[in-house]
């Protein structure tokens, strides 16, 4: 899978700049995503999102600004902050000015990186911020087995809480998706994944 990252990034970044600034900054993206305390938040959450924007490649405007939002969208993540989005758009926006990038498409992958915040749209120009969120939170409605592994994998990650703080906010977290309308955008995540992931959130707000 490493391997298989690597390329991908040197593919996407070679596009722009040489191959000795792609490999320095494939090394900072490898670096952040393997810190000790990713569990879920790590390469293989970039892997699956990647490989899911490849899938609907021909309905995304700019598939190019859409895999740079994917790469960066968690490459600051602390769970004891609540400013990871903005800082990790701020290091993007710093990385991708430094590879020449036009400043409309910066700020065009900015925005993607903030919408998954509160995952809710900020571009509706076109589809590509539905098909990032939609991505993002695939995982919701995975097979049970698969989503047990996805909310242990967070509550390692939020390993610093103890139950009594971490299940009411998470608490919190799920019923904000339950109450939305739809929990994803496009027509194609809603009927792949809409009625599992209801289903998932209920379970797992049943568990804590």
């Amino acid at each position: 899978m490493i391997n298989w990252l690597k390329i991908e990034w040197q593919n996407l970044a070679s596009k722009y700049c040489n191959t000795t600034l792609a490999e320095e900054l494939w090394t900072e993206i490898e670096t952040n995503y393997t810190n000790k305390t990713r569990h879920y938040h790590n390469l293989t959450h970039i892997y699956n999102m990647l490989l899911q924007a490849e899938t609907y490649k021909t309905e995304i405007k700019d598939l190019d600004a859409l895999q740079f939002a994917i790469w960066y969208h968690d490459i600051v993540y602390k769970s004891s902050k609540k400013d990871n989005e903005e800082k990790s758009a701020l290091l993007a926006e710093k990385r991708l000015k430094s590879i020449n990038l036009v400043l409309k498409r910066i700020e065009n992958i900015k925005k993607l990186i903030i919408s998954t915040k509160k995952h809710e749209l900020v571009i509706d120009k076109n589809r590509d911020n539905a098909y990032l969120l939609d991505i993002d939170l695939s995982i919701l409605g995975s097979d049970w087995d698969t989503y047990q592994k996805y909310i242990s994998n967070i509550r390692k990650e939020y390993k610093i809480y103890p139950d009594f703080i971490y299940k009411p906010g998470r608490k919190n977290v799920l019923k904000h998706f339950l109450d939305r309308k739809t929990l994803y955008f496009t027509n194609s995540f809603r009927g792949k994944y809409e009625i599992q992931a209801r289903e998932n959130l209920k379970k797992e707000i049943e568990l804590l």
